[in-house]
């Protein structure tokens, strides 16, 4: 662990959200074709363009919208939208849990505003920074809105385009993701007694796919990884 403590004060400046913009705006601009690509799929399932553009403003979740327009159709199955997206992000809970130490330090109404933009890659990026000593929850809001304003672009550009965009996977931007979080978790393990935790949730994550809903073989993945940790130490501070 770093040598500042989570008993440190944290705040949440312009500086850092500015921070966390340049951190990630270079790799948000790979949110853009996702974007394009639920503009172009929410046109196809018949969704009204003030629909589209709602759904990716406020739930801001690409999975998930993509997962609720398997669903949409007339009458709309509000109960089962609700499932489908809560299995797609349930692994907020854990990325929430991961942050918890940091982000509750902060007054609730920043805590909410921060926590609101919260998506994989500015996770991996705040907690990363937190772990550091990092103690400015900006770099969360910051990196946030980047991806953001990126997936929103890249929704207007879609909605606008419609199918004459075609296959964007043909491009690898479907693996810019798992490749930013491989480099980032990676680049965390600091020491051995991190490898077990993360091999098993890694296998556990891989071998559950196929046998579980969508999304929830991260939770799977995620829970095993921790039981291995807490079962293997008891929590001091690691050893090389």
């Amino acid at each position: 662990m770093s040598s500042s403590t989570t008993t440190d004060a944290v705040t949440l400046t312009r500086a850092g959200v500015v921070s966390g913009l340049l951190r990630l705006g270079p790799f948000a601009l790979f949110a853009v074709p996702f974007g394009m690509a639920f503009g172009v799929a929410a046109v196809e399932r018949g969704l009204s363009v003030a629909q589209a553009l709602l759904m990716s403003a406020l739930v801001f979740a690409g999975a998930a919208q993509f997962a609720a327009l398997e669903l949409w159709a007339a009458p709309l199955p509000y109960l089962s939208l609700a499932l489908v997206v809560f299995a797609v992000n349930a692994r907020h809970l854990v990325m929430g849990a991961a942050l918890a130490p940091w982000i509750n330090r902060l007054p609730p109404a920043l805590r909410l505003a921060s926590l609101g933009v919260m998506s994989d890659a500015n996770f991996a990026a705040s907690h990363a920074a937190f772990e550091a000593g990092g103690r400015d929850a900006g770099v969360l809001l910051g990196g946030g809105l980047a991806l953001w304003l990126a997936w929103m672009t890249g929704t207007v550009v879609g909605l606008g385009a419609g199918a004459s965009i075609g296959d964007l996977d043909r491009f690898g931007v479907d693996v810019v993701m798992v490749v930013f979080l491989a480099a980032v978790v990676t680049g965390g393990v600091r020491t051995h007694r991190l490898v077990p935790p993360l091999a098993v949730a890694g296998a556990v994550a891989v071998l559950t796919l196929a046998l579980l809903p969508t999304g929830w073989n991260v939770i799977a993945g995620a829970v095993a990884g921790g039981l291995v940790g807490a079962l293997r130490y008891d929590g001091s501070t690691d050893a090389g």
